[in-house]
């Protein structure tokens, strides 16, 4: 769950001629994207019919879809500027306005004008953490970056998140899990997270050679659950990366102690140098 087709500088991505088109190669990882747009504004039909499963299950779509869109795109060497602004642009309605309107229609519209409010707000936010997230790629010097975090709950994994009660519900038919007094903070705080500029753990995974086996095993497991009770599965996912953050807060804080005292003992220790 991250905003994965913006990664490279626009600098060093290659630009289409506008007279030669876009390339054949960049055709597929574009097709992806748009597929999760559609997705996302899919999801917003369901919600609008009442179908809160099949809202639900549109925005997970639009997220698998978004996660592999960007390692197709390096796979066939296609990464471009048009590729990260549809990318952009995909992941604010998919993750932006279609999980605040479904919030919405489902539980947020018995506030009146004051969920309207919440409603903008998470919308508003995730549009700001994408503006950020782009506007940050020249950046040469990004300390969450380089040490292997993200800044803040990246937009796919805050949708699902905001969609928490919505799984509970699913769930266990518990009406209070719909009333908008939990539904609003609740969305306020998600909202919050996504622009935040706490460490969380970037969604890389190497896997060692003798342990891909049972990581392929994991994997199977949990489609298996995703497929036979998604609703639990989901709840428990989303509120297991919450349970996360703190822990991605506090290995981000250490490793920020080593890099500090580490510093004295460099080069940049030594008058009339800097450190690289």
């Amino acid at each position: 769950m991250r905003d994965p087709r913006a990664r490279r500088s626009p600098r060093n991505m290659p630009f289409s001629d506008p007279a030669r088109g876009i390339p054949l190669r960049a055709v597929l990882p574009n097709t992806v994207t748009a597929l999760a747009l559609c997705s996302g504004l899919t999801a917003i039909r369901f919600a609008m019919l009442g179908n809160w499963e099949g809202a639900v299950l549109m925005v997970l779509a639009a997220a698998v879809l978004d996660g592999v869109d960007g390692k197709i795109a390096r796979w066939v060497r296609a990464e471009s500027r048009f590729g990260a602004e549809l990318d952009s642009l995909s992941d604010a309605i998919s993750f932006g306005v279609a999980p605040t309107l479904i919030l919405y229609l489902w539980s947020l519209q018995a506030l009146g004008r004051f969920g309207w409010m919440v409603a903008l707000l998470m919308a508003l936010f995730c549009a700001l953490r994408l503006a950020r997230f782009n506007a940050n790629i020249d950046r040469e010097h990004q300390p969450h970056k380089s040490a292997g975090f993200l800044t803040g709950v990246p937009a796919p994994a805050g949708a699902l998140l905001a969609l928490t009660p919505l799984y509970l519900w699913l769930w266990t038919g518990e009406a209070v899990l719909r009333s908008p007094a939990l539904i609003a903070p609740w969305t306020g705080f998600v909202a919050v997270l996504m622009i935040s500029s706490v460490a969380t753990f970037a969604p890389t995974l190497r896997l060692k050679q003798n342990i891909r086996f049972e990581a392929v095993a994991v994997l199977v497991v949990l489609v298996a659950a995703l497929v036979s009770a998604p609703w639990p599965t989901l709840a428990l996912l989303a509120l297991a990366y919450l349970a996360t953050i703190p822990f991605s807060i506090r290995s981000y804080r250490r490793i920020r102690r080593l890099r500090a005292s580490a510093v004295p003992a460099g080069p940049a220790s030594v008058p009339g140098t800097s450190a690289p």
